[in-house]
């Protein structure tokens, strides 16, 4: 009689806790992440140096928070067969493909507003020591291209992306997580009106901000689990807050056929960015083995 030989099942995460546990925890996190900026008492607005300061200090608490909801609620035959660290987004295989390629990916996609910036000379002061020496002293940039990126895709892509790819496949997953995440962002609604801004174009901005996050959301949960890495949608968050929307007036103060050539890059930048996503984020490239079947 032949051997019987055991299959074992491909190396990735199964639905193996229940969705109100794995929802409910992500529901609490994105309230805490929320909560923790608004603690503090302050007569400041959102930009003021000690306003920022504060909510630095809160989310890194929120920081240390987060991973313990992973921990504690994920699947204990999970936790047996992968290292934590892994779990979350920190690994070392697959390291220097997470950061150049969707970082590489993420930049085509602007490509238009990157050609734009060229033709306003602003592309040359990246080479400008004294730029980034002004840059990393100015607390509003910090907060906008470091703090921002690391604080919210460590709790809504490393700790909730785990938790909710235990309930459901990656997919849905992929679908779920950014609902958090651009819900979250709402809270700026009151911010404005705070400010003295009309209740309609509060709402408006609102309402815009909503559906740009949780379109970012979508590709940044993609990314995580494609690559399998923290530092992929980290980067990818990075470049998007730097380059911000496209600004049209901008563009049509470009002559005839530089407005052109942008109109092209844009189309291109935008057409090549949707081809090449499946490609570029095949997850053999990242030996990514846990979230290999998103």
């Amino acid at each position: 009689m032949a051997p019987q030989v055991t299959v074992l099942p491909p190396l990735e995460i199964q639905p193996q806790i229940p969705p109100l546990i794995s929802v409910s925890s992500c529901i609490v996190l994105a309230v805490i992440y929320v909560g923790s900026l608004y603690v503090w008492s302050t007569k400041h607005n959102r930009d003021h140096p000690t306003t920022i300061k504060r909510r630095f200090a809160s989310v890194c608490c929120v920081m240390l928070i987060a991973p313990v909801f992973v921990y504690f609620l994920s699947s204990p035959e999970l936790l047996e067969r992968e290292p934590f660290p892994k779990l979350i987004g920190f690994r070392l295989e697959g390291l220097w493909q997470a950061i150049v390629i969707p970082y590489l990916l993420t930049a085509l996609l602007f490509l238009g507003p990157i050609f734009v910036n060229f033709q306003n000379e602003s592309f040359s002061s990246y080479f400008d020591m004294d730029y980034w020496r002004g840059s990393c002293s100015n607390i509003i940039w910090i907060r906008n291209l470091v703090m921002a990126p690391l604080s919210e895709e460590f709790v809504y892509r490393a700790c909730m992306m785990p938790l909710i790819l235990q309930s459901f496949p990656p997919m849905t997953a992929v679908f779920i997580t950014p609902l958090f995440f651009g819900v979250a962002h709402l809270h700026h609604i009151a911010e404005r009106l705070s400010m003295g801004m009309e209740l309609s174009t509060a709402l408006l901005i609102g309402l815009f901000q909503f559906i740009y996050t949780t379109l970012f959301g979508f590709y940044s949960a993609f990314l995580f689990a494609r690559t399998g890495h923290f530092v992929a949608p980290l980067l990818a968050h990075a470049l998007c807050n730097h380059m911000g929307l496209p600004d049209v007036q901008d563009l049509w103060q470009q002559d005839l056929w530089r407005r052109v050539l942008a109109v092209v890059l844009y189309v291109v930048g935008l057409a090549g960015w949707i081809f090449l996503l499946p490609i570029a984020t095949e997850p053999s490239l990242y030996s990514n083995k846990l979230y290999w079947n998103v």
